[in-house]
């Protein structure tokens, strides 16, 4: 795959990857901003409009190591094609219809395919470059993660109110098939030509450093996002913001997450153990910052700033410790990064609102501190497993060399 990648150039190829990346996310959190537009377009109370949001959320955490598994023999640009066809369709026939059932279908089918787009886009990122340069390539890629959850809401939001939902539906197609015509004629043909039995890759669920990344990629994307549903609503009781200050507030965030992306990239070329380490803390002291200074709209911005920064890094450290931990089956892998991080997404959210409910909107911070210790310490699991591993793979690779060494000393006799 790397020949064929190299003769379209890998900055080409990245910046495809990553515009997709935006248009496959932008598509699943676009909606998250226009509820109540839907709920008028389609006339259904807004909780049943948050099934546009629910529905592709829960198909995406089902689907997200199924999918890529299935098609990992397929030829990858064929793969990312059909995926980003059928989102251009689902995006057109949510623009034409008036039946809300055959929006969420329209929903629905397409984030079957999400997993399988955003899977190979960082493992053809990820090859697209040298071993040592993956790091810094998969967190331009992310950039168009950041965007699509964190900009692309507000952009969606703009493009609705001044026009109309079907507007924005026809946002997310347009983007959608311009990645498509560039994925068409600049991105060469990937055929896999050693890929790993079904079997081989489900193999790598044996291994005690899958299932500590998986528990911690889950509980600290619980806890960044368990707070980040939330944000609005702290800066507006807590801080006293109004909802236009809030708008810069949360713009702020998303920009500092992208710039925590670049930044991730390089810390993990760096130094991947330490950045992996470090950044669940720094989160830490950020949620005690904001616990404690929630009323000083200053020092909030600040804290807003560093803490969407800090979460970019995190998003990349994710990602990073699964793909690291099964190199053998990069696409499962990044399946099983998809099913993770949604699945940390739903259920913080859920634990870090009943704090809210029952103690007030200020403790939303506990409920984020208590799924950060959880990813903390799955962390530290992690990277005594991963010691383990390299361990036992060293012996083995250590008795190897020896039975070649008296072969070969056998065959000189």
């Amino acid at each position: 795959m790397k020949e064929a990648i190299s003769s379209s150039g890998p900055s080409l190829i990245v910046f495809i990857m990553t515009l997709g990346v935006f248009g496959i996310i932008n598509t699943e959190m676009g909606v998250v901003g226009i509820l109540p537009l839907i709920a008028e377009t389609f006339q259904v109370s807004v909780p049943e409009a948050g099934w546009t949001v629910s529905v592709f959320a829960l198909v995406v955490a089902f689907s997200g190591p199924v999918m890529p598994l299935l098609f990992s023999g397929f030829n990858r640009k064929v793969a990312m094609l059909l995926a980003l066809g059928i989102f251009v369709v689902g995006n057109i026939i949510s623009m034409l219809t008036t039946n809300f059932t055959v929006v969420l279908l329209a929903r629905a089918i397409p984030a079957f395919c999400h997993p399988v787009y955003v899977s190979m886009a960082f493992t053809v990122t990820a090859a697209s470059v040298n071993k040592e340069e993956a790091p810094k390539a998969v967190a331009k890629v992310f950039i168009g993660v950041s965007a699509g959850m964190v900009l692309g809401v507000p952009v969606t939001s703009f493009i609705a109110s001044e026009t109309s939902f079907q507007m924005a539906m026809l946002f997310f197609a347009g983007v959608n098939a311009l990645v498509f015509l560039a994925t068409l004629f600049f991105i060469p043909s990937m055929p896999v030509k050693e890929r790993p039995s079904y079997g081989q890759q489900l193999r790598v669920l044996k291994k005690a450093v899958i299932w500590h990344s998986i528990i911690a990629v889950t509980f600290i994307n619980g806890a960044v996002f368990g707070l980040f549903s939330f944000m609005s609503n702290y800066l507006n009781q807590i801080t006293g913001l109004h909802f236009k200050m809030i708008s810069v507030a949360l713009f702020i965030y998303g920009a500092a997450n992208i710039l925590g992306n670049i930044l991730a990239g390089k810390l993990l070329s760096r130094d991947a153990a330490k950045t992996i380490k470090a950044i669940p803390f720094a989160l830490g002291l950020g949620y005690i910052l904001l616990f404690a200074f929630g009323e000083l709209t200053g020092a909030m911005m600040l804290i807003v700033l560093g803490l969407g920064i800090l979460a970019g890094i995190a998003a990349n450290n994710n990602q990073y410790m699964l793909t690291n931990a099964a190199p053998e089956a990069p696409d499962f892998a990044n399946g099983l990064f998809l099913t993770s991080t949604n699945l940390g997404t739903a259920v913080g959210t859920a634990f870090c609102g009943l704090f809210i409910s029952s103690m007030g909107t200020r403790y939303v911070v506990i409920g984020t501190m208590v799924f950060l210790l959880a990813g903390i310490a799955a962390v530290f699991l992690r990277g005594r497993s991963s010691a383990r591993h390299h361990s036992a793979e060293d012996i083995c690779s250590g008795s190897l060399n020896r039975m070649k060494l008296k072969a070969f000393a056998g065959l000189k006799r």
